[in-house]
């Protein structure tokens, strides 16, 4: 009777000292509690901490590498975060903590890095270099969560709807019709000088034809003369004089023939100014409307507001599509627990 008790105490004893020591244990565990010294602390600061909380993790290059040990209010409103980071990964040169959100969820984490990496934000930055202290803190900042995002993409969003709804009422159906009214003349004027170039090409090559003949007959004419005058002494000696009188009347027929083709060049040059002017003035109709501030092609071409406004738009756009796509993470960081 006395063996099997004292059996049974020591069952009892042995529980209870199992027991005790899995309490210890998972408590020691639920804490996170270094006790084979693997772990050491980094103490950062910052105006506002958003939603990180304790035991939220610490990221350096993506890796997790800690946990957020203590939150605690400073002086001069400023907030403690202490930091324990495995002893085993290395910390970035000249180190600067930015808290921001790790996914849609509501997590939160730290992430330590170096500050030359920190993003191109003028305000980022400025919260960090008013956060830098000594040696034994680094500073720390904030980074815009979804939700601020979201309001400066409604923001975005908001501008693209007032451009478009500037150029939906700067082409309406008037200003449209307006549009293929101007079109329309000026494909008629481009017709229209079209046929008159090929028109008075074919003129120019008559005129060059004409000139071409009228001056050949000159030259013959100017070498007649010049015969004739050097024959002249000779022709009365000779009994020349009267072939000398019938060369002189050839000649004079051909040179009235001459003239005549030159008033017939004259003439058709003058056609060819009609032509051209009225062409001239044409254009010039079209590009006063153009010039004006009625139309809607006056509009586009005068006033640069609705150009410097859509073009300043486009810039944003751009540089935020591309910082996106640069660094996916600064803005979405998903992780699925």
């Amino acid at each position: 009777m006395s063996t099997s008790k004292r059996t049974s105490d020591f069952a009892v004893g042995l529980s209870v000292i199992s027991i005790t020591a899995l309490l210890i244990a998972g408590t020691l565990w639920l804490k996170q509690a270094d006790l084979g010294g693997r772990t050491r602390h980094l103490t950062a600061r910052a105006r506002d901490v958003g939603g990180v909380a304790l035991g939220n993790p610490v990221v350096i290059r993506g890796v997790r590498a800690g946990r957020v040990e203590s939150i605690a209010l400073g002086d001069n409103d400023w907030v403690v975060l202490k930091l324990a980071l495995d002893r085993t990964v290395d910390i970035p040169r000249d180190p600067v903590v930015l808290l921001a959100a790790a996914s849609l969820f509501g997590e939160w984490q730290a992430t330590v890095m170096s500050r030359d990496g920190v993003p191109a934000d003028r305000v980022l930055r400025a919260a960090l270099d008013e956060a830098r202290a000594g040696s034994d803190t680094v500073a720390g900042a904030v980074l815009p969560d979804i939700a601020q995002l979201t309001a400066v993409a409604g923001r975005i969003s908001g501008d693209v709807a007032k451009v478009a709804e500037r150029v939906e009422i700067a082409f309406d159906d008037a200003a449209a019709r307006e549009l293929r009214e101007s079109i329309r003349n000026f494909a008629q004027l481009s017709g229209d000088l079209a046929r008159t170039v090929n028109v008075q090409s074919k003129n120019l090559d008559k005129i060059s034809a004409n000139v071409q003949t009228g001056l050949a007959t000159i030259n013959d004419a100017a070498a007649r003369l010049s015969t004739f005058s050097s024959r002249v002494d000779s022709a009365t000696s000779r009994g020349e004089l009267q072939m000398i009188v019938n060369n002189s009347q050839t000649a004079a027929r051909e040179m009235v023939t001459a003239a005549q083709q030159l008033r017939e060049l004259t003439a058709r040059l003058d056609r060819t100014e009609a032509n051209l002017t009225q062409a001239v003035a044409r254009a010039d109709s079209i590009f006063a409307k153009a010039n004006s501030r009625s139309g809607t092609l006056g509009l586009m071409l005068n006033d640069p507001a609705l150009y410097q406004q859509s073009d300043s738009l486009v810039r944003e756009l751009r540089g935020l599509v591309s910082d996106v796509k640069k660094h996916p993470k600064r803005y979405i960081n998903m992780r699925m627990f």
